[in-house]
């Protein structure tokens, strides 16, 4: 490329003056430097291990105690006996009807304003016990339970009909004294139900008090 300069001369047109072109080099730029290579990262540092806690040394035990058992002695023999056979049955004891002709009944009465043998019936005509162990004795009957001393019947433990004869020693003891004290002569009927036919329970012996019957004297 040539650079013209124009230079003016007095009183006429400028003239073009001749200038050496200028020459113009194209460099190509050099290439650029590669980047410095970074300095490789540190290794971390490996953690120290952790330090072994040495082991809680273990106490032995002592061995266990054993208790020493001392054998027991074996058993002399026994030859074994027979069992009993009880007491033999020796029956119910009835009264006949020529012995009850003068006996007392509940609605005999007594002079003293007590009477005794009607209480004592009311009560056992509703006691249950009462009544099913003077069934299993015999039924319709006339049934002695007490002459001086409470009568045993069959095999019965406690001298037989034990739930008859503890309902009227309960009736008895708890009756006033005056009437607990009245004297008795001879037999007194109870009858356990209105009618013919009805089971009847016989007391009496000689001349007697109704605190006699408190005691537990048996006769067979």
């Amino acid at each position: 490329m040539a650079l013209v300069i124009m230079r003016a001369a007095p009183g006429g047109p400028p003239e073009a003056a001749e200038v050496e072109p200028i020459p113009v080099v194209l460099v190509e730029p050099a290439p650029p430097e590669p980047p410095e290579p970074k300095a490789p990262e540190p290794k971390p540092k490996p953690e120290p291990a952790p330090k072994k806690t040495p082991p809680t040394p273990i106490k032995s035990r002592p061995p266990p105690i054993r208790a020493r058992v001392a054998k027991a002695p074996a058993p002399p023999a026994v030859t074994p006996l027979p069992a009993s056979d009880g007491p033999p049955d020796v029956g119910v004891a009835l009264v006949g009807d020529a012995e009850l002709a003068g006996a007392a009944a509940a609605d005999s009465g007594a002079g003293s304003g007590c009477n005794m043998t009607r209480h004592l019936q009311g009560k056992l005509r509703k006691d249950r016990r009462v009544q099913a162990a003077l069934s299993e004795a015999g039924r319709g009957k006339a049934i002695r339970i007490w002459n001086g001393g409470w009568v045993r019947h069959g095999v019965q433990e406690g001298a037989g009909l034990a739930s008859v004869r503890e309902a009227i020693q309960w009736e008895v003891g708890f009756a006033p004294e005056a009437c607990r004290e009245e004297p008795v002569r001879g037999l007194v009927v109870i009858s356990l139900a209105d009618g013919p036919g009805a089971t009847r329970i016989v007391m009496g012996a000689g001349s007697w008090r109704w605190t006699d019957l408190l005691e537990r004297r048996t006769r067979r």
